[in-house]
């Protein structure tokens, strides 16, 4: 049974159908693999930017973020830095050329197929390696993001966890097994204005209530002065440098995202980067900020500490907004789930279908397999996903920090060195995405001293190293029609 008033069901549901409106019109408009995949590369600025970082915050904007901040205070920002940072440089330094470079090379709609071709390498191994990376990290991460839909409706309306779980991955399998791209992308827009309505609402109503901004900052000094000061933990201690650098290296995870830069090659002209860059890095700025001061409001507004940290922007919309308006601003938290999970379904779905299923079958596929077989891959994928969910105490951000850091450290090199060195080789590329994966995979299982610090940070650093050192002793003749596309895409950034 809900464990919330019927005006709260109803505007919860209110919010499902129109989900379900746009995915069935994008389905309308979907007709071939490059629609479903990449929207026919006809995204906005505007459309590209808020979707990138909706699919980018998941519930961790609602849920983790304020958490860590209701417990952390202040000490919270750092990460919330490094993040801005990432996504400023992501946009900056990546999506223009990514643009340009994706669509000279045949149209490459998924990254795999873009590593393959930037080096024209005619070995399978780049391409599954790429690939399975992505699809090994992909569902952990669309794993961790149902086993959270599970549990906001288990607490929310009182579903069994493993019912909650399936009814999380019903809903996004209709959208993006039928609109594809599109669907996810216009979703992922109305998602993520929800999302920012749910973030300003909850502190302003807060500090409204107590007397404004002085008044909340004051109670929580109160309770604990540390809470405020960004240089040291809640007990006063100076935080050390592992804490920080691993806290900012979260940042450096933007550029292996592939359901982020597919955001970047789906835009309609790589001229609209930039208006799009100046949309994205205010939005990551403004969400991060307001998910802080969501957990400083439930700091000095809750009366008892919450036993689940994570639960405090749920505890406050119940507390103090209509039973009409909470069952909106709780639909918030479902959005920012279902926007970074249904890119992922996506990109995991592209990677078997544009990559995996013809180099294993050895067979040219028209583009109406492609996207049959796409949408067969998003089922599939999906399944397997809500068979890793049905652990409900699985955690979450564990789990999520991880994949985060696996593809940062593994794709992430490979990309953005292939954008700016024309000398790198297939061979480099592989050589970063295994080293920068393995890093990540064997780091992760140390502990004590250095191997405090997050492992994408080393990871990263090993992965360009080893792309650097091999392409460098690399004695491989490069491709003259690589090298051309290479100049060529040099060329297209000033017109």
């Amino acid at each position: 049974m809900s464990n919330l008033p019927m005006s709260t069901t109803m505007a919860f549901l209110l919010y499902v159908a129109i989900v379900l409106a746009i995915g069935f019109y994008a389905y309308l408009r979907t007709k071939n693999a490059t629609d479903y995949f990449l929207g026919g590369r006809n995204l906005s600025p505007t459309v590209s930017a808020i979707s990138a970082g909706a699919s980018d915050m998941s519930g961790w904007v609602l849920l983790g973020l304020p958490g860590y901040a209701y417990v952390a205070g202040m000490e919270s920002a750092w990460i919330s830095f490094g993040l801005v940072i990432g996504v400023a440089i992501n946009w900056l330094l990546v999506a223009k050329r990514l643009r340009i470079y994706s669509a000279l090379l045949d149209d490459a709609v998924t990254l795999p197929t873009y590593i393959q071709r930037r080096f024209a390498d005619n070995t399978p191994w780049l391409k599954a390696i790429a690939s399975l990376s992505i699809l090994l990290f992909f569902l952990f991460y669309v794993a961790s993001g149902l086993i959270a839909g599970g549990k906001l409706f288990n607490e929310v309306f009182g579903f069994d966890y493993h019912v909650a779980v399936f009814v999380s991955v019903g809903l996004i399998l209709f959208y993006t097994l039928f609109g594809g791209f599109l669907a996810v992308s216009w979703t992922d827009v109305f998602q993520g204005l929800l999302m920012l309505l749910a973030l300003i609402c909850v502190p302003v109503l807060v500090m409204s209530d107590m007397g404004g901004l002085g008044v909340m900052v004051s109670v929580v000094d109160q309770k604990n002065p540390e809470l405020l000061n960004i240089f040291t933990d809640v007990e006063g201690n100076a935080l050390g440098w592992v804490a920080i650098v691993s806290a900012l290296g979260w940042g450096l995870g933007y550029f292996g995202q592939p359901h982020i830069l597919a955001r970047f090659m789906a835009i309609r002209s790589p001229k609209d980067t930039a208006s799009a860059a100046s949309i994205g890095v205010a939005w990551a700025l403004i969400c991060y900020l307001l998910a802080i001061m969501v957990g400083l409001s439930g700091i000095a507004f809750l009366p008892e500490t919450l036993p689940d940290s994570e639960k405090v922007f749920i505890a406050l919309t119940s507390l103090i907004f209509h039973p009409l308006v909470a069952g909106v601003l709780l639909a918030a938290i479902l959005a920012a789930i279902m926007s970074t999970v249904d890119s992922q379904l996506l990109v995991c779905s592209s990677s078997l279908a544009e990559d995996l299923y013809p180099l294993v079958t050895k067979r040219e596929l028209t583009p109406k397999q492609r996207l049959d077989i796409g949408r067969v891959a998003v089922v599939i994928l999906a399944l397997l996903a809500t068979t890793l969910a049905m652990q409900p105490d699985s955690k979450v951000l564990d789990v999520v920090s991880y994949a985060w850091a696996g593809l940062g450290a593994s794709v992430g090199p490979a990309v953005a060195v292939s954008l700016y060195w024309r000398k790198m080789t297939a061979r480099g590329a592989l050589a970063g995405i295994t080293v920068g994966g393995l890093t990540v995979i064997i780091w992760s299982q140390l502990e004590g001293g250095w191997f405090d610090i997050y492992s994408l940070v080393p990871g990263f650093a090993l992965s360009i190293l080893a792309i650097m050192i091999v392409s460098a002793v690399d004695k491989t003749k490069r491709s003259h029609s690589a090298d051309a596309c290479f100049d060529k895409m040099i060329d297209r950034l000033s017109e």
